[in-house]
């Protein structure tokens, strides 16, 4: 294991529930939707932190290098998608993220600090995610999700580094209220499978408009 994923794995309150990673292998063509609607929400997310911050030096240049990257691993997987005769849709939306932000503060600095703790739990789940099912995914998709472990796990650390920055103090309070809330949803049993959802019993599909 290398040093990154050993310290997101350190960071995070729970692994993967084997069940999930079930539910991802039988529903692999799900699985990449999502996953390219996950990549477009980062950059989105990266993008609206720039429009809103426009007078931090620091956070313009972090998140326009992860836009870029996240537009771009969005591309990556609409790519592996076509090869493979996916494709693109709307997705409802997974509980995951929005669960997180319900308890983002509503007033700056305040604000600020809790987006850039949620954006690095979520980059965090993601990198643990990619880790737990690449040994179990083809060769050319097992590849893949290796290989965007070390932007992901760049990500995580950037948005930590971030949100210090944002508060001037250390913030592990405030990471230590989201990280329960994350395991919470992490480990409950969800309706329906997304890449950042919690188990579904038994295994569905769930492609819906949004």
């Amino acid at each position: 294991m290398n040093d990154a994923l050993l310290e997101i794995h350190n960071f995070l309150p729970c692994r993967t529930p084997q069940q999930w990673i079930d539910n991802a292998l039988a529903n692999q063509d799900l699985m990449l939707i999502d996953h390219a609607h996950c990549e477009k929400k980062a950059a989105s997310t990266a993008l609206s932190l720039m429009y809103r911050y426009v007078d931090n030096t620091d956070l313009l240049n972090k998140m326009s290098r992860l836009a870029r990257e996240e537009l771009r691993h969005f591309e990556q997987v609409l790519a592996i998608m076509e090869k493979r005769g996916v494709r693109y849709a709307h997705l409802t939306p997974a509980r995951y993220a929005a669960g997180l932000r319900k308890e983002v503060r509503a007033e700056d600095p305040g604000r600020l600090v809790d987006v850039l703790i949620v954006g690095a739990i979520i980059e965090a789940r993601s990198c643990e995610r990619f880790a737990a099912l690449a040994p179990h995914l083809d060769e050319k998709l097992s590849e893949f999700y290796n290989g965007l472990l070390k932007s992901e796990a760049r990500h995580y650390r950037d948005y930590l580094d971030l949100a210090e920055q944002a508060a001037g103090e250390p913030v592990e309070h405030r990471i230590d209220s989201f990280l329960e809330l994350e395991r919470q949803l992490i480990e409950s049993p969800d309706t329906e499978f997304r890449f950042h959802s919690g188990p579904v019993w038994p295994c569905e599909v769930g492609i819906g408009g949004s």
